[in-house]
């Protein structure tokens, strides 16, 4: 159904790190995400879709392309990869393979095409399987929401937020900053909660106290990442100007905040590890970063040529992810609406860690702090070094 071998190994984009755990059966994780599909009301056509899209995404990292001789333009390096994910999205696999390395983009009021070089479809062939991905689950969120819902008025509800704890590698990327920049707004938030609440109760009680804020401890690394000259904010900068690299980035970091913000060293070199370009102060340790290719992880950049491909589709569920855009109203004034920002990963990351933050702020919060006891999910087993890391890591450590 899905055009997928038995080995993993044949898709980078599923072997990057652990292919297998002891404790989880592969085929049984399977069949019962199958069954789930199946009573949360999902129609046999759906799933079949679901299956495919999936498919397809995986076969996106498999994608090879070449630059043409004497030509900075890419070709494709092969079309069999590309023949099974047409066949998986119901497209035509040399529509398809034109769109990728030929897109035609808007200049002015008129279409052209535009070449393009192996990085740059490689890029978009990346942002389509993330898109593709991304728009199946949040549908899929959607439709078990609908299928779950009572249809009785509400006044209250309850949420449940879950999120894994902070992240330390050998190798750290622009992912792990967006979690743990997560991270350090929870443990803020919760400090702010859990201290100034109770130092209220001390202030009803008469109880002599120095008032403070436990939030504020984590207030530098904070405005580090995401105030109007933070890295966020330089990341998003650099991403506008045609001629940026990784190293422009890394000397406008080092320019404005090397030796001038607490939070942000100038890494020491490391046997054995990848080169990492700047360190930063989190509450739960020091983290070295590595810059490379971030600027193209923010842009990000979709194909519109393939979306509208994408449209026309003859898998219903990808048609109805990708609907054309509406049309332009040109009976404003001067014909022509007002072009926005360029919308990247880092400010979408930030408005919606910021909606997520004021969501949280209006409710009554509880907490409640879990510990890995052990990597298999076995009772009466307890690994004390895990236990320290996921202590550690998973904001608990007020130091």
């Amino acid at each position: 159904m899905a055009l997928i071998t038995t080995n993993p190994y044949d898709f980078p984009m599923c072997s990057q790190g652990q292919i297998a755990v002891a404790s989880i059966n592969d085929n049984e994780e399977l069949d019962a995400t199958d069954d789930a599909i199946t009573i949360l009301g999902f129609s046999n056509d759906e799933k079949i879709g679901i299956y495919k899209l999936t498919g397809a995404v995986v076969h996106h990292g498999n994608m090879k392309f070449k630059q043409k001789q004497r030509e900075e333009q890419a070709e494709p390096d092969g079309t069999e990869v590309a023949d099974k994910i047409a066949y998986l999205l119901g497209l035509n696999s040399a529509e398809m393979l034109k769109a990728l390395c030929y897109p035609r983009v808007k200049v002015g009021n008129e279409y052209v095409t535009k070449g393009q070089t192996v990085a740059q479809v490689n890029n978009a062939v990346s942002a389509l399987a993330k898109s593709i991905y991304e728009r199946m689950f949040l549908w899929m969120v959607i439709r078990i929401n609908e299928m779950l819902d009572t249809k009785q008025p509400r006044q209250f509800y309850i949420g449940v937020l879950d999120i894994a704890g902070f992240e330390i590698f050998d190798y750290n990327s622009m992912e792990q900053l967006c979690i743990n920049f997560t991270n350090e707004k929870l443990q803020q938030f919760f400090n702010h909660t859990m201290f100034v609440l109770e130092q209220e109760e001390y202030k009803k009680e008469g109880i002599v106290w120095a008032f403070i804020d436990f939030g504020m401890d984590l207030a530098a690394c904070i405005e580090l990442i995401e105030k109007p000259l933070g890295i966020f904010s330089i990341l998003e900068e650099e991403c506008m100007f045609p001629k940026s690299s990784d190293t422009t980035f890394k000397d406008k970091l080092y320019s404005q905040h090397l030796g001038k913000t607490k939070s942000f060293e100038k890494p020491k070199p490391a046997k054995g590890k990848q080169e990492a370009h700047f360190s930063l102060v989190h509450y739960a340790g020091t983290v070295d970063y590595n810059i490379t290719g971030w600027l193209e992880k923010n842009k990000d950049p979709l194909n519109d040529s393939v979306c509208q491909l994408y449209g026309k589709s003859g898998v219903k569920i990808l048609a109805a992810l990708y609907p054309p855009p509406p049309p332009e109203d040109t009976s404003k004034k001067g014909g022509k609406k007002k072009g926005g920002s360029m919308q990247t990963v880092s400010s979408q990351f930030r408005e919606n860690l910021h909606k997520l933050m004021t969501n949280l702020r209006s409710t009554h919060p509880h907490f409640v702090r879990c510990l890995i006891p052990n990597e298999s999910k076995t009772p009466g087993t307890g690994n004390i070094e895990l236990n320290m890391s996921s202590y550690q890591y998973s904001t608990s450590n007020l130091n």
